[in-house]
């Protein structure tokens, strides 16, 4: 039951960061169309969340290999 367990809650955390991300990034380009001379800025900013937000599912990893295996 440990195992189903962990594999939904990291399916959760990867779809979470898909839409995410992926929202995001459309966010972004959307900017950059409006603002093509902030466009370094805005991908610097892109970059930096989308990094953040691709943590969350690398913890959920984590803490399911914890729980699979203690």
């Amino acid at each position: 039951m440990g195992l189903i367990g962990a594999a939904i809650a990291v399916a959760g955390a990867a779809i979470g960061a898909a839409l995410g991300s992926s929202r995001v990034i459309s966010k972004t380009i959307e900017s950059v169309a409006r603002q093509p001379e902030m466009k370094g800025d805005l991908q610097t900013m892109m970059y930096i969340g989308v990094g953040l937000i691709e943590a969350i599912p690398i913890m959920a990893v984590v803490i399911a290999f914890i729980l699979v295996f203690q």
